[in-house]
């Protein structure tokens, strides 16, 4: 709600969709982050019924210039989901799993 285009959300949409980027602090280490799920696919195609993950930076817009990549928010520390039909706590279970793994101590 708090989203300067929230407006623009409720005139398109009748709820919440299943994709959701987020962007983790520097003190993940994003590829380890990646790697440590058990539980999401990481694929560049975010159409399945499984979870997946995606670093955008990395995938989906690795040909973009860097210094556009960064103006567009679409940063190395940016984390897409695409959320399938597992059972919820076992996909937040394996997020707070991952970024316990990938976190260094701060």
């Amino acid at each position: 709600p708090a989203h300067p285009r929230a407006d623009v959300h409720r005139k398109q949409a009748d709820g919440a969709g299943a994709i959701l980027s987020f962007r983790v602090r520097r003190s993940v280490d994003v590829t380890k982050f990646l790697t440590s799920l058990e539980v999401w696919s990481l694929a560049v195609s975010l159409g399945a019924v499984e979870s997946i993950v995606t670093q955008p930076s990395q995938m989906t817009h690795a040909s973009y210039p860097l210094e556009l990549r960064e103006r567009i928010g679409v940063t190395d520390q940016v984390v897409r989901l695409s959320v399938g039909l597992e059972d919820a706590s076992d996909l937040i279970a394996d997020l707070e799993n991952a970024l316990k793994r990938s976190t260094a101590n701060e």
